[in-house]
C-alpha cells in the first residue's frame, strides 16, 4: 500500500508539474473574416473631407496571442473595389493618372516584423506595393479577443504620391492631399 501511495504522489507531482512547465494551446487565428473587415481611407479633395475604402480584399494571417512577434500577414486589395465619391470619380481613380487597374489590379501588404508594445497594441513593419512599387510602412495596431474571433483595428498615413498616385494636375496637392490616413478594421476567425 505504501508504493501505491508513494507512487500515486510522483505521479500527481508529476502532472502538477507539467501543468506549470508544459505552456497551454493559445488560439491560434488565420481566417479573414472579409463580411466584417475593412480596409478604409479620408483624404482632402478640393478642400472637402473625401471618404472611401475597399470592399474586397483577401489574404493570410497567422496569429497567436502567446507568440506576437511571429506573426504573419499577407493582404491583397483588389483595387477596383475603390469606392468613395461618385460613379465619375471612381472611374477617374481606376484610370492611368491614379490606380492603374488595367496593369495593376491589386496592390499588396506582406508584414516583415512585428513588435509587442504590450497591452495588446503591435507595431507592424513591412512593404506595401501599389502600382508595382514597394515601399516600407510601419503601422501601429491594437487587437482584441472576442471568443473564436479576433478583432484588429490598425491604423498609417500613406503619401499617394511616393506610389505614382494622381499624375498630371491630380499632382498638385492643393487639389488632393499627398497624405492619406487609412484604417484597417480586420477580424479574424480562430482555426
Amino acid at each position: 500500500m505504501k508504493k501505491f501511495f508513494t507512487g500515486f504522489a510522483v505521479f500527481s507531482t508529476t502532472l502538477f508539474l507539467c501543468g506549470f512547465i508544459l505552456p497551454a494551446q493559445a488560439t491560434e487565428f488565420h481566417s479573414i473574416d472579409v463580411a466584417k473587415s475593412k480596409i478604409t481611407f479620408t483624404t482632402k479633395l478640393m478642400g472637402s473631407n473625401l471618404n472611401g475604402g475597399f470592399s474586397r480584399f483577401s489574404g493570410k494571417v497567422d496569429f497567436n496571442p502567446e507568440q506576437a512577434e511571429k506573426a504573419k500577414a499577407n493582404l491583397v486589395i483588389e483595387i477596383a473595389s475603390f469606392n468613395a465619391g461618385g460613379d465619375d470619380l471612381q472611374e477617374e481613380a481606376r484610370g492611368k493618372d491614379w490606380f492603374n487597374t488595367k496593369s495593376f489590379p491589386s496592390a499588396n501588404f506582406v508584414s516583415d516584423s512585428v513588435k509587442n508594445l504590450g497591452n495588446n497594441r503591435l507595431e507592424i513593419a513591412g512593404k506595401l506595393t501599389i502600382k508595382g512599387k514597394a515601399m516600407p510602412l510601419t503601422m501601429s495596431a491594437s487587437y482584441q479577443v472576442q471568443g473564436k474571433k479576433i478583432v484588429f483595428d490598425s491604423s498609417f498615413q500613406l503619401l499617394r504620391l511616393d506610389y505614382g498616385l494622381g499624375a498630371g494636375n491630380w499632382a498638385d496637392t492643393s487639389a488632393v492631399a499627398n497624405e492619406v490616413p487609412v484604417k484597417v478594421h480586420l477580424v479574424l476567425n480562430s482555426n
